[in-house]
C-alpha cells in the first residue's frame, strides 16, 4: 500500500465518510453494536465504504474505533479486540484503497487528571488498541473524537509507547475555538497534538463555515499537514438553506466549503456526521486535482 507521508504538503485528499449513519439506518446501535456489525454483517459495512470509494474517496477509515478493551465490554466483546479488527480491516481493504487509516476512538472511561493510576489505566487502554492494530501495516493510525486535552494527552502517550508509524489526530472543536468537553481550547489541544508527535493535526466540527475556516487555519499554522472534517445534522427535507444549527445541511455545501479549506491550507477532508457518501462525493469533486495550499 502507498505510504501516506508521500503525500503530506501535496495534492488534497478526501477521508471516506463513517459507516455508523449506513448502519443505523439498518437498525444497529453503533454505540453498542459497530464490532459486532463487522462480525455479522461484513458486506453490509462493505457496502458502506464502497460508497465512499466510488464517491472518490483516496483514504478509507476502517472501523475499527472501538478496540479499546472499555469500549469492547461496552459492546460485549471483551477479549475479542482481535476478532473484531481483523474483520473490521478485512472489509475496508476489500475495497482497495488508496491509502488506510485505523481508527481509535475515546476510550469512554472516567479520567481523573490528578490520579497517577486513572492516568495510567487510560493510557493502557489506547495503548491496547493500538498493539492490536499496529500489525496491519495500515499507512496510518487515526486517534479521532477527542473532546478533552487531558483525554487526548492518554491517547497520545498511550499509542505512542506502541505506535512508530504516522499518526492523524482529530479533535471535536465548537464555533468558539473550545472543545466539545469545555475546558479546553482548540490552541492548547494543538499545542498537544505537536508536543507528543501527532503527524497530521485536525479537528472535527459543525460549526458555521466561517468559524470553521478560522480553525482551520489554526490547524494549518503549525507548520504540519491539517485534518478538517465537517459534522452534518440530521436531515429535513424542509431545510432549503444554511442554518446556525447543520450549515453542510445538503452535499452541495460542501462544495464552497471545500474551496475555502483549501485556502486556509487544510490538506485532508472528511465529511462526519449524518454525511451520506453525496456529501464525500462533493468534498472529491471540489478539491481532487488541487495541491495544498502552502503559506510562506
Amino acid at each position: 500500500m502507498p505510504d501516506i507521508q508521500l503525500r503530506f504538503a501535496k495534492d488534497m485528499l478526501v477521508l471516506s465518510s463513517p459507516v455508523q449513519a449506513a448502519l443505523e439506518n439498518q437498525g444497529f446501535d453503533t454505540a453498542k453494536d459497530l464490532g459486532y456489525a463487522c462480525l455479522v454483517e461484513p458486506e453490509l459495512v462493505r457496502g458502506a465504504l464502497m460508497m465512499n470509494k466510488v464517491a472518490g474517496a483516496q483514504v478509507m477509515v476502517a472501523p475499527t474505533a472501538y478496540l479499546t478493551p472499555a469500549r469492547l465490554a461496552h459492546q460485549h466483546l471483551d477479549g475479542r479486540a482481535q476478532e473484531v479488527a481483523e474483520a473490521a480491516v478485512a472489509v475496508a481493504r476489500k475495497t482497495e484503497p488508496q491509502h488506510l487509516l485505523l481508527e481509535i476512538a475515546p476510550c469512554g472511561l472516567p479520567l481523573d487528571p490528578s490520579s497517577k493510576a486513572s492516568l495510567n489505566e487510560n493510557r493502557s487502554q489506547y495503548a491496547s488498541a493500538a498493539r492490536v492494530l499496529a500489525p496491519f501495516d495500515a499507512d496510518a493510525l487515526f486517534l479521532n473524537g477527542f473532546a478533552s486535552v487531558d483525554d487526548l494527552k492518554c491517547a497520545l502517550m498511550g499509542v505512542r509507547q506502541v505506535w512508530e508509524g504516522p499518526l492523524f489526530v482529530s479533535v471535536n472543536v465548537r464555533a468558539d475555538g473550545m472543545l466539545e468537553g469545555g475546558r479546553h481550547s482548540f490552541e492548547e489541544a494543538l499545542a498537544t497534538m505537536a508536543d507528543l508527535g501527532a503527524d497530521v493535526v485536525g479537528l472535527q466540527t459543525g460549526a458555521p463555515l466561517a468559524d470553521a475556516s478560522a480553525l482551520a487555519s489554526k490547524a494549518a499554522s503549525w507548520g504540519r499537514p491539517s485534518l478538517v472534517q465537517l459534522s452534518v445534522g440530521p436531515r429535513d427535507d424542509r431545510q432549503g438553506a444554511p442554518t446556525a444549527e447543520n450549515p453542510y445541511y445538503c452535499p452541495d455545501t460542501l462544495v464552497e466549503a471545500a474551496a475555502a479549506l483549501r485556502g486556509c491550507g487544510t490538506q485532508f477532508l472528511r465529511a462526519c456526521g449524518c454525511a451520506t457518501p453525496a456529501y464525500t462525493g462533493a468534498l472529491v469533486a471540489a478539491s481532487e486535482g488541487f495541491d495544498v495550499v502552502v503559506s510562506e
